[in-house]
């Protein structure tokens, strides 16, 4: 019994040595704040569908504190984009900007929406236009639609 309880010490002690270190709290709430809205409009370069300010990566939390420098530092928020950008490229932003390397990106999907609705216009219409016009017979079955109708005439 006491083997297994200086066992469960050790592992306790063992496994609290792993433990992660806490993040210190914010010093400054105007500049967490700041830094909030921008990471929330910054991509994480780890998980790339998560944002900087979600992320728990360790690339993320170092972005971060690397915002909160230029924070501190007395740079604008688009002065903070801009220092991104030039540093990861447009892909880094949520919403990048409309330009010539991102038109595909805003406007292809609509492209393909008009795309796509003009191939079902055309398949509506070939359709309807194929039940109004009545099948075309051939001698074999003109004969025999004749002989049937021939038969089913009443005499006047």
């Amino acid at each position: 019994m006491k083997f297994w309880l200086a066992f469960l010490l050790a592992l306790q002690c063992a496994l609290s040595s792993y433990a992660g270190e806490a993040i210190p709290l914010a010093e400054d709430p105007v500049v967490e704040q700041r830094l909030i809205g921008i990471s929330e409009e910054l991509r994480c370069l780890v998980c790339q569908n998560e944002s900087l300010a979600g992320s728990r990566a360790e690339l993320a939390l170092d972005l971060r504190r690397e915002i909160r420098t230029l924070i501190k530092d007395g740079k604008t928020d688009a002065e903070i984009m801009e220092f991104m950008v030039s540093r990861y490229g447009d892909f880094v932003r949520y919403r990048p900007p409309v330009n010539a390397t991102t038109w595909l990106l805003w406007f292809g999907p609509f492209v393909l929406l008009i795309g796509a609705l003009v191939v079902v216009v055309r398949m509506v219409r070939r359709s309807s236009q194929a039940s109004n016009q009545p099948a075309a017979l051939d001698p074999a079955q003109r004969a025999k639609a004749q002989s049937l109708l021939k038969d089913t005439e009443l005499p006047s």
